[in-house]
């Protein structure tokens, strides 16, 4: 997991769903054979406490934005804006155990 952005309104979390953890608790299921990477975004909207997972196509768009984020530096206003778009899917309320 890594943070990319966070600010009153949202939060960003790049998620590696296949990534081994560091105990080796996953070695078994490498050995069974390769697997498709599978990664995602979370993005959380906190003004209304819901959030959005982003995979497959959706991820591989929004990876593109931050692409072409990272060769032209945007404004907190354009990263916002763009986050608000994303925001408009989330339907799962943010639960925290």
């Amino acid at each position: 997991m890594h943070m990319l952005y966070d600010s009153e309104s949202f939060a960003v979390v790049h998620i590696f769903a296949n990534a081994p953890d560091a105990s080796g608790a996953d070695a078994h299921a490498q050995a069974d054979g390769p697997r498709m990477p599978r990664h995602g975004f979370e993005i959380v909207d906190k003004r209304t406490g819901k959030e959005v997972y982003l995979d497959g196509s959706w991820a591989e768009l929004f990876q593109q934005q931050i692409q072409a984020w990272q060769r032209h530096t945007p404004t907190q206003e354009e990263v916002e804006d763009t986050l608000e778009g994303y925001a408009t899917l989330a339907q799962t309320p943010v639960v925290v155990h």
